[in-house]
């Protein structure tokens, strides 16, 4: 049956695609997890030991206010991407709310690309302020660390959540059910209005 052919090789076409996004997917996540993991315990770390060096000894590490600030700039940016897989980003829903089926699978598809590409024009534009600051030759105050190190993490950042943006849109438009992410399927009650 010549019919019978196309839809297995349909469908052996998006199992490959399937796997070779989550790969991607699992790619990016181990890279947020990595930067957001050893920063957390770097910021853990340099605390108990500021603390344990005042109360002993009279002095805390040097440089320890920068190295937090600078630590908060890499969670804040290497948890964009960690937010939208999670499906736990901002969302302003009231218009979405309001639509069922094919319509708010489309709008969802829709917010998805366009996001991920505002993503991408961050990252562009991140990038270049990057190279502004490496340009300069700007280093922090007290422990003479160039600038562009920690900023680096805001267009990896902002590069990992257009990623998953569109992998966000990229899974709804290969699967039936309607995805938040790439692995969280959209899982809203319906509210009964008659007993508000």
């Amino acid at each position: 049956m010549p019919g019978s052919a196309e839809p297995s090789a349909e469908g052996s076409i998006k199992r490959a695609a399937k796997k070779a996004f989550s790969l991607l997917d699992r790619f990016a996540e181990y890279i947020e997890e990595g930067i957001l993991g050893l920063t957390v315990l770097l910021v853990a770390a340099m605390l108990i030991v500021h603390v344990i060096g005042r109360q002993l000894f009279g002095t805390g590490v040097t440089g320890q206010v920068e190295l937090t600030q600078m630590s908060m700039v890499i969670i804040t940016f290497a948890g964009l991407g960690y937010g939208v897989r999670k499906a736990r980003h901002i969302c302003m829903s009231a218009f979405y709310d309001q639509l069922k089926g094919l319509p708010r699978k489309a709008a969802l598809v829709t917010i998805s690309i366009l996001t991920g590409t505002l993503m991408f024009y961050f990252c562009f534009h991140a990038w270049d302020y990057v190279e502004a600051i490496q340009s300069r030759g700007r280093d922090s105050s007290a422990l003479q660390i160039p600038l562009w190190i920690p900023y680096m993490v805001a267009p990896i950042g902002f590069a990992l959540a257009g990623i998953q943006y569109w992998l966000t849109a990229i899974r709804n438009l290969i699967s039936k059910d309607i995805y938040r992410s790439f692995n969280d399927k959209e899982e809203y009650e319906e509210v009964d209005v008659e007993h508000i």
